[in-house]
């Protein structure tokens, strides 16, 4: 009898390890898909052709890499699938980045908006960092602004100050930081 509750308690405890290590794996997938699109965003962010006037997202899920947004050219595209198949457990890319399509009318409202909103005293801190966090995205008189400011007023300001360069329509997908972190816990 003794023999037999020792044999049934053993295989209890290794179901249970096995269920709960199987409960591990499926809680470690989710974590490790973010642990990858962080280094993905990061692959992204400091590619040096990467600027103000692109945009990438990304979704992970299985090692699945979604890329996302509009860059201005289409080398660049082209650059970042190549580096984000190369992060470690990425088991494939699907690269939906569209490229803007050319024009001196875009260019220039682009370099306009940026140097109104860059050049606002409001603004400077966030143009003295390495990878400014508004980026602008121009397709015909359409502005997209996209990335995260400090706080609500400033995602006001931006907008205000786009309209202010000459874009006709804006799209604020700017985001606070709050609302980014709260994005991130989800």
């Amino acid at each position: 009898m003794r023999r037999t509750g020792l044999t049934l308690g053993l295989l209890l405890a290794a179901w249970t390890l096995l269920a709960r290590s199987s409960i591990a794996v499926e809680a470690q997938q989710p974590r490790k898909d973010f642990q990858i699109a962080l280094e993905i965003l990061s692959t992204v962010t400091t590619y040096d052709q990467y600027g103000i006037f692109d945009d990438v997202t990304v979704n992970v899920k299985d090692g699945v890499a979604t890329l996302t947004g509009k860059v201005t050219l289409p080398s660049k595209r082209n650059e970042i699938e190549k580096r984000v198949t190369k992060i470690k457990g990425v088991s494939s890319v699907r690269n939906q980045i569209e490229v803007l399509p050319p024009s001196k009318f875009n260019e220039e409202l682009r370099v306009r908006i940026g140097n109104t909103i860059y050049g606002d005293s409001n603004f400077w801190a966030y143009s003295t960092l390495r990878n400014p966090p508004i980026h602008i995205i121009v397709e015909g008189n359409r502005v997209t602004l996209a990335g995260i400011v400090h706080s609500d007023l400033d995602r006001k300001l931006a907008q205000s100050l786009a309209m202010q360069a000459g874009a006709g329509q804006v799209t604020n997908n700017l985001k606070t930081d709050a609302e980014a972190r709260e994005a991130l816990e989800k």
